[in-house]
């Protein structure tokens, strides 16, 4: 189906059953997001809030919900697009398989935008304030708009072909922020956007911004989309909708997508910053309040009968989980292709996505040699860390499939065990201290700041992994409640933390110890090990939100030589919750309750909620 309008999708997912509508009145502030939140727990569909307090325009959330919906409303698209960014990548393809391709000029037809004059988007006007004002989680500091495609271009040159199409976090309220005539945007400079903002700094002119909201589903998408160079989001949103993207072209303006339910027009106000923020972020946990541009509001355009699509955020898995798995089955071949050997890369979603990356590389350099070490794996994870948003990870395990067979990147458990069973702690550890982390991440010494370690292991086996704790277990007094996570991986609760020197006191007498504790190569500090044991979800957002490589890393009987760190010992990560981490995301119970109402019998959600 190629949508013309988000109505239009709305009314297709209703007539198959793929949406939910709740006529009673529903609040924004944190009850729209329980809801969506819990429905999307329960696979449920699309949900359609007619009455919103506050604001006289209808919102709907959870649109990419499943992947199945999300494949849905794509389902006429999904293969051309994928053949075209197979071309792009190498169009020596479409000579070597011509009928695989044979549709390719017709979905590259379908990227050339289409300049109109007037277009739906101009029909109303209205201010911020009569905007849906959603705030997702407790400690929010205002409203948020969740779906923006933050439009801008290149004050150098001008025009669609230099624009960019991201979706960054607008604040529409609260914090000093002056009602009606400023929000926020929050964004990192290594961004589009970002660019485009330090080139208007140095020509001295302010930074224009179009904030388009809803539109065709295909908007949504082509704003988070990590494209090949020179392949814009607007061009490639009009593959992926199945028609060419409506811009209105107005002289000494913007353009305008002519099909949007909403647009918000205005400029980045030169030298002026704002706190934004807390907000409720992917990791699980508020992103404080730090300053950020602040956008002088000039316009707020809306379509009749606009819809406020919404999405909300936390602890993984959400929303956003579906739109990484469509956006990997899209460009999933585009990585490996670019780095020579990478054979497939998957940052884990379960632990706030930056911050764990699993790869799998080939290992060709010493062929002759019978000893195989990490060499080309080294090369590659550099080259891996300087891609794009991988760029922010900061635990990056990479492998070679050469060594056992056939290695499945997502079944991470499985993927961690197989790294165990070879890595070499004295050897296999390569740290990058002093650099940059993502921004929602709080682990490291402050904002952006922290540090990456690489773990390259390949080869045979060089140990069997325990799948149970020996009942001989003896640990360092102040370590207690070992738990299996898995084979090979220990929990271990310690005391509550005060600056990581217990860490070195706990150890101790075993600080010279070569054998493995209880012959577990990895052991994790927490707070609480029964949680972290309790599924592989748990271990992954505990242990990699809670630590920074460089300063949370321990190991027994641990070396330097010639600045190498490494440990001939169990390895220790220490996850335990720090002073300067930010709080986690906790729901409103009141508000919990008051959905709990939404599933009883005679309920809008019953039989969809528990």
């Amino acid at each position: 189906m190629r949508y013309r309008s988000l109505a239009e999708c709305l009314a297709d997912l209703e007539q198959t059953q793929q949406l939910v509508r709740i006529d009673q009145p529903v609040d924004p502030f944190l009850e729209a997001a329980a809801i969506h939140r819990r429905v999307y727990q329960a696979q449920g569909p699309a949900i359609f809030f007619a009455r919103v307090k506050g604001s006289p325009f209808p919102m709907v959330s959870n649109l990419f919900g499943t992947l199945e919906r999300a494949r849905y409303l794509f389902r006429d698209t999904l293969e051309g697009v994928r053949r075209l960014i197979e071309l792009k990548m190498d169009p020596a393809h479409f000579f070597r398989h011509p009928m695989r391709y044979r549709t390719a000029p017709q979905t590259a037809w379908r990227t050339l935008l289409k300049k109109v004059h007037s277009g739906p988007i101009l029909e109303g006007t209205t201010t911020i304030d009569q905007l849906p004002q959603l705030v997702s989680w407790p400690e929010d500091g205002g409203a948020f708009v969740t779906l923006p495609q933050v439009y801008t271009e290149d004050v150098r040159q001008p025009g669609i072909a230099h624009s960019n199409l991201g979706m960054y976090r607008i604040q529409l309220s609260g914090g000093n922020y002056v009602k009606n005539e400023e929000i926020g945007m929050h964004y990192q400079l290594h961004r589009g956007i970002g660019v485009h903002h330090s080139a208007a700094i140095e020509a001295g002119v302010p930074l224009r911004v179009n904030i388009f909201v809803g539109g065709p589903p295909a908007m949504n998408l082509a704003a988070v989309m990590p494209l090949p160079e020179g392949l814009s989001e607007l061009r490639f949103a009009g593959a992926l909708g199945g028609r060419r993207t409506r811009m209105i072209c107005r002289r000494g303006e913007l353009p305008l997508c002519a099909d949007s339910d909403f647009c918000i027009t205005g400029h980045v106000i030169p030298d002026k910053m704002l706190p934004e923020g807390p907000f409720g972020d992917h990791l699980g946990y508020y992103s404080l309040a730090h300053e950020f541009p602040v956008m002088r509001v000039e316009k707020v355009y809306h379509r009749r009968g606009a819809i406020w699509p919404f999405t909300v955020v936390g602890r993984p898995p959400q929303e956003d989980t579906i739109l990484g798995q469509l956006i990997h089955e899209l460009t999933g071949p585009v990585i490996p292709s670019l780095i020579p050997g990478l054979q497939a890369v998957h940052a884990v979603d379960a632990s706030g996505v930056h911050p764990l990356l699993l790869a799998i590389g080939s290992e060709r350099y010493v062929p002759y040699q019978e000893t195989v070490r990490p060499a080309e794996l080294l090369t590659q994870a550099s080259a891996i860390l300087g891609q794009g948003q991988l760029s922010l990870a900061k635990y990056l395990w990479i492998t070679d499939r050469q060594s056992e067979g056939e290695l499945d990147i997502h079944k991470i458990d499985e993927f961690f065990m197989h790294m165990l069973r070879r890595v070499d702690w004295q050897r296999d550890l390569h740290f990058h201290t002093c650099t940059t982390i993502d921004t929602l991440d709080y682990s490291g010494s402050g904002l952006n700041e922290g540090s990456k370690v690489v773990i390259a292991a390949a080869g045979p086996p060089r140990r069997k992994l325990p799948e149970s704790v020996p009942g001989d277990l003896s640990l360092p007094d102040e370590w207690s409640n070992p738990q299996l996570v898995f084979p090979g991986v220990l929990a271990v609760e310690a005391p509550d933390y005060t600056s990581g020197e217990e860490v070195e006191r706990a150890m101790g007498r075993y600080a010279d110890t070569t054998d493995l504790l209880g012959g577990f190569p990895l052991i994790v500090l927490v707070d609480d090990s029964a949680f972290t044991a309790t599924s592989l979800r748990n271990f992954l957002w505990i242990t990699f939100t809670r630590s920074n490589p460089a300063s949370d890393i321990y190991g027994f009987a641990a070396t330097i030589r010639e600045k190498h760190w490494g440990c001939a010992g169990s390895l220790v990560i220490d996850a335990r919750t720090k002073p300067h981490h930010a709080p986690p995301l906790l729901e409103d119970r009141e508000i919990t309750e008051r959905v709990d109402q939404l599933g009883v019998v005679g309920g809008p959600l019953h039989g969809i909620i528990e």
